[in-house]
């Protein structure tokens, strides 16, 4: 009991005063912007590089706090807490009584333990994540009462375990973001394919935006690249509008999490006109945008208006801003499913091209394409980055227009 009582000392110097190992998983491809992002933070981390599927860095928990608020281009950050090896469950259940999971966890956490296994001698993942949430119970039963009382928000997160056994390496981790980043807080609407925040991210890094650039997103549906371009434009954290798993943790601490949004704010660019101009042929694509961006708010710096791409032209942004100079054009096409044939999306698809051709040269486009074999017709000297979205591969098209 003694070192139940001493829990606070044993978090502040275990948690809070080491260098810990972390984890921030991405999107297949797009590891190199999530790394540029990292060390632009200008964090206290050491020796951070790119591994499969993501980043690792050392650092300090509040490192993680930032990573959580600010990276566009991860999906969620990952704190190490235990490696070692084991080949049995006996062995397994022996190593799984040494782990403090009460410097992790409050007491009355809703906790899962997901788990993969890969090349090891225990394969049932199942069996492996009953181990672990036994061990969980056990462990924080005995601190009923004292972890339980140290929550810092009325509501309890959920917190996800992961356990990853590979080689009869076991590596265990805990999840400090809760719901996958690219959820930013922002919008509830959904659509037919949106594309995730973090894409939208990655393209607009990748086609070459910048801050108050002017954006035409004429397909915009629910908007997400005119939301995270309006992010960047006013220097707004990605994960300005949301919580955190983190914030549950029992060594959470609110004077630090207040600090480092008090600095975020102080960096924030005023805007006092839009730069960004949202279209959709749907009415009520643009209304539910025109919601969010009213909430936020981020109506200074978004324009929203109904209007079919084939029929709006440059001069039409011009006369909003006519001293604007070319920017930055970004297309998801509808494609798939959502129009039913493939003749019928190589038909829009070229549509769109000569339209492109017509009315926008000299500006910078970045296009999604769902086939390769139209690249063809893509009407610039194209730069080709390959994604996975909404089940299907699809290549993104950057360059200037000619």
């Amino acid at each position: 009991m003694t070192e139940i009582g001493n829990l606070e000392k044993r978090i502040k110097r275990q948690v809070l005063g080491k260098t810990r190992a972390f984890f921030v998983s991405t999107l297949p491809g797009v590891e190199h912007l999530c790394l540029d992002e990292l060390l632009q933070l200008g964090l206290s981390v050491a020796d951070a590089r790119m591994s499969r599927g993501g980043i690792e860095f050392d650092g300090r928990v509040h490192d993680c706090y930032l990573a959580n608020l600010y990276l566009r281009t991860a999906n969620r950050v990952l704190m190490r807490l235990a490696s070692f090896t084991a080949s049995n469950f006996r062995q397994l259940e022996k190593k799984l009584t040494d782990l403090p999971w009460e410097l992790y966890l409050q007491s009355d956490a809703d906790i899962s333990v997901n788990v993969t296994s890969k090349n090891s001698r225990l394969i049932h993942t199942d069996a492996i994540a009953d181990r672990f949430k036994n061990s969980l119970d056990n462990r924080l039963r005995l601190l009923t009462g004292v972890a339980g009382k140290n929550h810092n928000s009325p509501t309890v997160r959920s917190q996800q375990i992961f356990v990853r056994a590979e080689n009869d390496l076991f590596t265990v981790s805990i999840d400090s973001s809760g719901e996958l980043l690219h959820k930013r807080g922002l919008k509830t609407q959904g659509g037919k394919a949106p594309v995730r925040e973090t894409v939208a991210a990655a393209i607009l890094q990748l086609a070459g935006y910048q801050p108050g650039e002017t954006l035409i997103d004429p397909m915009c549906g629910t908007g997400t690249f005119s939301l995270e371009a309006a992010m960047v434009t006013g220097n707004i954290p990605a994960g300005w509008y949301r919580d955190f798993a983190f914030m549950d943790w029992p060594g959470f601490k609110v004077s630090r999490w207040n600090h480092l949004r008090q600095e975020a704010e102080k960096r924030m660019t005023p805007v006092s006109k839009p730069s960004i101009f949202a279209s959709d042929i749907d009415p009520e694509n643009c209304r539910a945008l025109g919601q969010v961006i009213r909430e936020k708010p981020l109506s200074e710096t978004i324009h929203v208006f109904s209007a079919d791409f084939f029929q709006l032209t440059p001069q039409d942004i011009k006369r909003q801003l006519p001293e604007n100079n070319p920017g930055l054009v970004v297309l998801n096409p509808p494609f798939g499913l959502r129009l039913g044939t493939k003749d019928t999306t190589d038909q829009l698809f070229t549509d769109i091209c000569q339209k492109l051709k017509q009315d926008f040269k000299g500006w910078k486009a970045a296009m999604l394409c769902p086939d390769k074999h139209l690249l063809k017709k893509i009407p610039f000297k194209a730069t080709t980055h390959d994604f996975f979205h909404g089940g299907l591969h699809i290549t993104l098209a950057t360059g200037k227009i000619s």
